[in-house]
Parts: structure tokens; sequence; C-alpha cells
């Protein structure tokens, strides 16, 4: 008997052997950086690893919850070896774009990344940066430094470094193609107090707003506990360290989103990425003022937005609109802001955008008008429930019809046929809303809040159908994939499985 025990352990062993050197075949085999990514290492070796053993992932609603904690190195690892797949996967999308939208290569961001951007990034983020970077190597996908540093700053370099390098140079006639000014705006969103809402705290809502491909990537819930400063709760980007579309909260009670300044232009070289300065200000600010501090200190006109904030703990909230030659910060107890791309300081408007607040067919001041129509109609009844129908507004205010088109709080450039001069935006652009998030003070004091993937009025976006009636869009074939709304979901600091 003792001897039958022996022989069925032998062949087990044999079997377990072949079968574990057959998967280590297979993923050497297998060139490709993404599917390299995708080889699962052991729970062993995952459960050993000390630097990983307080890091996990799980999905839930669409979403992938990822909880990043230690130095700064080791969250950026965590992150690296977390979200490998979606990393590689991510930068093929963002890396298209970029070449694409500015008619540049890719070693041009490189480069960039490197000389101008890399020199003047704190210490505590060039470790995360390397750290992420570090974790890609570990799951054996080949992406360096500069590529690191590049996709994190995918949103300043093609739309407002190149057109500003342009000009400079003036290049414009060498790339015909390419954005003149930052160009179209991104997202809708609202913070409001006092006597708009339900029971008079903040309420905060952001539907984020760029192209699909991006956009449906743009699937990340982040929960970093960090060795300094406060802990956050953010959406993001895989690869980014910062949210990049801004919406979090963070233990010490700041409330934050933001919407871009259309039609912006201007950079400062000498200047600190943007994506630098908003992780900092999510990680470090107390208060508003700190916000603001944070955020001016180094500006370089890059990703330039009308912040959106709100101190839980005072019950105060602020639109700080952040140019490069003019700012202006605006507060109030009781009222609220709303942004949709548009500029509100005539300095601001002036100095830094060529932005028409006269073209009342343009999206940023078409969704202005129906926003504050939406917040006069339900004065002291705002909440977290109201809040996701505004995200998922579909009333064109300046045709005064239903429907989605890009003129709505809900955007779906896919369906719309216009093109938007201001905004060097063509016929069907598959470029809108893709996903959603609401919070309210008592939820941020608990380090929670609900977001939705996909258009937050539940639309699934069906990217094969989309590419067949549209081939002039089939440089995006490659990436472009379907965008099905989830439900709305809450998450929390500290969540650990999908229910």
């Amino acid at each position: 008997m003792r001897s039958d025990r022996s022989w069925v352990a032998f062949v087990l062993a044999i079997v377990l052997g072949f079968l574990f050197a057959a998967t280590q075949l297979l993923v050497i085999g297998r060139g490709h950086v993404t599917q390299a990514a995708r080889a699962v290492p052991s729970l062993l070796q995952y459960s050993e690893d000390p630097v990983l053993s307080k890091a996990y992932r799980f999905d839930r609603g669409g979403w992938i919850y990822v909880h990043l904690e230690g130095s700064p190195h080791d969250i950026g690892y965590q992150h690296g070896w977390l979200l490998a797949p979606e990393i590689a996967d991510a930068f093929q999308s963002v890396r298209l774009n970029a070449i694409h939208s500015s008619q540049r290569d890719w070693e041009f961001f490189r480069r960039a990344a490197h000389e101008m951007l890399w020199p003047k990034i704190d210490d505590e983020y060039k470790a995360e940066l390397h750290g992420i970077v570090d974790g890609l190597t570990a799951r054996k996908v080949k992406l360096d430094l500069d590529d690191i540093v590049a996709m994190n700053a995918f949103l300043e370099l093609p739309d407002y470094y190149v057109p500003w390098l342009n000009e400079r140079t003036h290049a414009q006639s060498q790339y015909p193609d390419a954005p003149k000014d930052s160009g179209a705006g991104h997202c809708s969103a609202f913070v409001a107090n006092g006597s708009w809402t339900k029971d008079q705290q903040i309420v905060m809502a952001h539907n984020n707003w760029t192209n699909y491909a991006n956009g449906q990537r743009w699937k990340i819930i982040f929960d970093i506990v960090p060795q300094q400063g406060f802990r956050m709760l953010m959406d993001g980007f895989p690869g980014v360290i910062a949210s990049d579309d801004d919406f979090g909260v963070n233990s010490g009670g700041m409330m934050i989103t933001e919407t871009t300044i259309s039609n912006f232009h201007g950079w400062d070289p000498a200047g600190k990425a943007e994506f630098v300065r908003a992780r900092k200000a999510m990680q470090y600010a107390n208060s508003i003022d700190d916000y603001v501090k944070i955020m001016l200190a180094g500006n370089n006109g890059g990703y330039a937005n009308d912040w959106l904030l709100g101190d839980r703990k005072t019950g105060e909230i602020a639109q700080f609109e952040l140019g490069l030659k003019r700012t202006k910060l605006y507060r109030t107890m009781d009222g609220y802001f709303v942004g949709s791309n548009f500029v509100s300081d005539p300095e601001v408007m002036k100095e830094d955008t060529t932005f028409d607040p006269t073209i009342a067919s343009s999206s940023p001041n078409a969704r202005h008008v129906r926003a504050d129509q939406l917040m006069s109609e339900i004065k002291g009844k705002v909440d977290i429930t109201w809040a996701q129908i505004f995200l998922s507004d579909h009333m064109d205010a300046y045709s005064k019809k239903p429907g989605a088109d890009l003129r709505t709080l809900c955007g779906h450039g896919d369906a719309d046929p216009e093109a938007y001069p201001d905004w060097d935006s063509k016929p069907y652009q598959p470029h809108g809303s893709v996903q959603g998030k609401v919070m309210n003070s008592k939820m941020a004091g608990a380090m929670t809040f609900v977001a939705r993937m996909g258009h937050p009025c539940g639309e699934k976006f069906d990217a094969t159908k989309f590419l067949a009636a549209h081939p002039e869009y089939s440089w995006q074939a490659s990436i472009l994939g379907d965008m099905p709304a989830g439900p709305w979901t809450e998450f929390k600091t500290g969540d650990h499985t999908a229910p």
C-alpha cells in the first residue's frame, strides 16, 4: 500500500513539473509585452514578496480596484506589477493617439519626458515612477522610464506642449494637422453646498470626457496609503500616478475634481509637470488654500483646468481657474460651481485662451447653459441620486431638443453629425463621456464614492458597428473596443473583494 502511494506521488510530481515547465515555456515564447504580462505568477510568489504583501486588486462593476501601500518605490512597484497587462495595453492607446494627433513620433515624447519633465519631478514621485518600471520589468513588460514619464504626461504633452512648440518654432506649416491649442475640453462637473443641496452638505459629481479608446481603459480605482501625506481614493488610468481626470478624496477631508479650460494656449518649459502637481495636491492638501498653493508652485500651463474643490471639514467649496498667466479663485459657503470647459474669469480668458463665450452652439457654452438650468430647477434638492441624473443628461440646450451629442452633459461624439471648429472636432468623432463619479461630504468622511464605468446614461458603445459605419476612424481599429456601461458601484478605502 505504501509502495502504491509512493508511485502515485512520483507520477503526480512528474506531471506537475511538466505542466509548470510548459507554462514557463509558453510565457517565454510569447514575445509581445501584453501577453507576457498576462502570465499570472504563482500565489506563493505573490504572497511571499514583502513589497507586494499589502497590495491587491479585484474587479467590480467594470472597474479594477487596486490597493497600494508603502514607500514611494513600493507603491510604484505594486502599481506596475498588479496592473502590468493594463499598462501595456493602455500604452498602445496613448502612443497611437499621441502620434496621430501631433504628427510626431513616440521618440519625440520620450525625449520631452527625459529632458524637460524628469529633472523637475519631486524625488518622491521619481521613486514611484522608477517603481512602476521595476514592477513592469518583473512582469516582463518592456517599457522604460522615459516611456512611463511620457505616458504620465499624455494629457499635457500632445495638447499643450506641442501647440506651444509649433508656434514658437513656426512649425505649423510642417505639421498642418497638429492641434493649434488645447482644443476639445474634457468633462462635465459640479460642486454644490449650503441651501442648494438636500441636507446642506457638499455634493460633487464629475464625468470624464476623452476619446473612447483611452476612456475605455480609464477604469482603475486607486486606494493609496503613502508613507507621508494623506490616504487617497481616486479613479485613474493604468500606469499614471495622478487620477488625471482628477476625481478623488483624501483623508484630510479634501474633495477634488476638475474640468479643462477649452482653447488654452501657453506652456512654460521650466515648470513642473501637471500630473506631478495634481498628484501632490491630492496627497498633501489639507485645505482649499493648500490645494491652490501646491498647484501654483511650478505651474507649467499643462492640462489647464477649472478645479472644483470641497473641504468637508468646513463645508466650503471653491472653483480655482488655473491659467498660466492668470488665475482666479472663487469660493462660497452657500452656492454651486459647474464645469463644462468654459472660461469664467475675463482675465484668464483674455491672457490664456482664445475661448469665445458668445458661440451659443459650442459644446462648453451649451453645456454651461444646461448645467445652470438643472441647478436652478433642483435648488435645495441636490443629492447623490440627482447628481447621477445630472451626469446622464441628454438635453441639448442649444437645439432645445433631447438627444445625446457633444452639447449634452453626457457627451456622445459618436452620435453627433456636426463638426465643432472651435474644438477641432470632426463629425461622429468617438469622443465624449466615458465614466462618472459622485460623492457627498458624508461619503468623503468615510472615504467612499460611487462610480459608473462607461457612459453615465448607461448606453453601450459598440466599436465594431461604429467602425463599419465610420471607416474614417479605422486608424483606431487596433485600440478601439466596446465600451459597455456598468452599474453605479460604491467603492471605499480598504475594500478587499467584489461582493
